[in-house]
């Protein structure tokens, strides 16, 4: 009985002296942003995750493919926003099948919601879901922590979305074209983006063809929003989605700007 006692003391006592990104569950940190524009939206998102304190992944991809035209960018709990994206694809793709055509972009939204309704107690999930569809064309949709779902023409989110709310409100302008939106979201500087054409096969795999070109960037809302919350860093990844297709890019972090002079 003791022997069991002190095995039970010592695990106890490692859990306590455990560093606090041992302890902590996966975050994305997270900052989302969707545009909609005349034709399409743009999404884009920082590739931070963390563990407390501690930066787990610098490279993480936060724009999930739900289906061919439909994404969802994801903020919270990795673990959570993880399988809920997974979730969502699986019944997504059975709908698609049924109907033998594509799923609407609200279809899929209406899925989030449901899913962090039912769940909002368990759950830390922040949900942008984005897409083209051939009936309403591009949309946005904001399914925040506790399940409301909301159509918006822009959205942000994440903990860094609070630093760059001020330079939406100023900056947003409605029916923009597709460059004004990436220059509203990424646009500026030189340097190297990759962009990847995906689509989704029907059993179910992102098949991505990827080829290295020359593009102006700057990031002004998502650099702005990186620079202030050191929850939110690393690359950021942006997807142009439209009738013709997805199409990806990558802004390395030395290509971004700073903007802090305090």
């Amino acid at each position: 009985m003791a022997a069991v006692s002190l095995v039970r003391c010592e695990r106890g006592f490692a859990r306590d002296a455990a560093p606090d990104w041992m302890r902590q569950e996966l975050r994305t940190g997270t900052t989302i942003m969707a545009v909609e524009f005349d034709g399409g939206v743009v999404i884009g998102a920082d590739s931070r995750t963390t563990t407390g304190a501690y930066i787990a992944n610098r490279v993480t991809d936060k724009l999930t493919p739900i289906h061919e035209r439909i994404f969802c960018c994801r903020s919270g709990s990795a673990a959570d926003t993880q399988a809920i994206s997974d979730a969502v694809t699986y019944q997504l793709g059975f709908h698609s099948i049924e109907l033998d055509e594509p799923p609407l972009v609200q279809t899929a939204a209406n899925l989030f919601r449901e899913m962090c309704y039912r769940y909002r107690e368990e759950l830390m999930a922040g949900i942008i879901v984005a897409g083209w569809d051939k009936r309403r064309g591009g949309q946005v949709y904001t399914v925040p922590v506790g399940g409301m779902l909301t159509r918006q023409p822009v959205s942000v989110g994440g903990s860094g979305s609070s630093y760059i709310y001020g330079y939406v409100d100023s900056n947003y302008r409605a029916h923009m074209s597709k460059e004004e939106c990436l220059q509203f979201t990424a646009q500026g500087g030189h340097g190297v983006c990759v962009r990847a054409c995906v689509r989704m096969c029907a059993c179910a795999c992102v098949c991505v063809c990827v080829r290295a070109l020359k593009c102006v960037l700057l990031c002004p809302a998502l650099s702005l929003a990186m620079e202030r919350d050191g929850s939110s860093g690393g690359v950021v990844r942006l997807a142009v989605i439209s009738e013709h297709g997805v199409e990806r890019r990558v802004v390395a972090g030395n290509q971004l700007p700073s903007f802090s002079a305090i």
